[in-house]
């Protein structure tokens, strides 16, 4: 059994190799990277042989590479492929995944409270936004102001799928669109740490299966992996909020992260999170 799963995720990982090297190299030009157009082309980006000429490999093993045979491929070759790609930093770490290597080491992540004070943590956080997700992206724990912000219901129970499918969360987030292909490329990245995981490509399976949106961003094979990011949202009642957040890994539950919002400098946020406060503390205060 054991064999066979092995087998499995070593086949996974080599047809995830094969489209993930076929979507780069469509969107590098031989202008790009130095060549002539070369006349005609059927298909945009590079060809295969330009790819191997770029990287100092020969053109079988490219070939052979991208094919997702069993051959042995080291640092330096995945390096040089990088660069004939023009890949990012988080495109170049998946690809070392993708190829059987560890990417070069990040530095460590700061130390956070361990599981029982994180319920305590994201209270003190009020009136500020904050949660929990593991590293499917389910949310673990989740404040109060977090639900009200950003629309997080009881049916929310995972960060990805609400972001593709939770109306409210839609119609709130002023950069839905724009935001939208760095959060599927930023769980694709997120499951290639874990390859022999079938639970990433069940939730990515079912979320294409409702979401077209997602199913198209999903086709790319774009990866990235950010800590940060600015997140607009308008409410209802509060009006403009503009945060920060932070991803903070919590080494002891590996794969978890503690996501922190804060109000974006120059903004009125944190007065405005202040008065929403007040005003759902009353109906709490005053039911019925």
């Amino acid at each position: 059994m054991a064999i066979a799963r092995s087998s499995l995720s070593r086949d996974r990982r080599r047809a995830e190799l094969r489209e993930f090297l076929r979507s780069r190299r469509a969107r590098v030009s031989p202008a790009d990277v130095g060549m002539p157009e070369g006349g005609r082309r059927r298909t945009p980006g590079l060809r295969r042989e330009e790819v191997a000429v770029v990287s100092g490999v020969g053109v079988s093993w490219y070939t052979w590479l991208e094919q997702g045979r069993d051959i042995t491929v080291s640092e330096e070759v995945v390096d040089a492929i990088a660069r004939a790609l023009l890949l990012n930093a988080a495109e170049r770490g998946h690809l070392y995944r993708l190829a059987g290597l560890n990417p070069p080491r990040d530095v460590p992540a700061p130390a956070v409270p361990t599981s029982p004070e994180l319920r305590r943590l994201l209270d003190s956080w009020l009136p500020r936004p904050g949660y929990v997700r593991d590293r499917h992206w389910n949310f673990t724990a989740v404040n109060d102001m977090a639900r009200e912000v950003f629309g997080y219901g009881e049916t929310d129970h995972n960060c990805l799928v609400s972001f593709f499918t939770n109306t409210r969360y839609r119609a709130l987030h002023r950069h839905w669109a724009e935001t939208a292909p760095q959060v599927a490329a930023g769980f694709r990245a997120d499951a290639a740490h874990y390859p022999d995981d079938p639970e990433f490509d069940r939730i990515a399976g079912d979320l294409a299966a409702v979401s077209p949106e997602f199913a198209e961003l999903w086709a790319r094979h774009d990866v990235a992996e950010h800590t940060s990011a600015v997140k607009a949202v308008d409410h209802a009642t509060a009006g403009t909020l503009v945060f920060d957040a932070t991803l903070l890994p919590l080494p002891e539950h590996p794969g978890h992260h503690l996501i922190l919002h804060n109000p974006r400098p120059g903004t009125d946020t944190q007065q405005r999170l202040e008065d929403l406060m007040r005003r759902r503390s009353l109906v709490v205060a005053h039911p019925g």
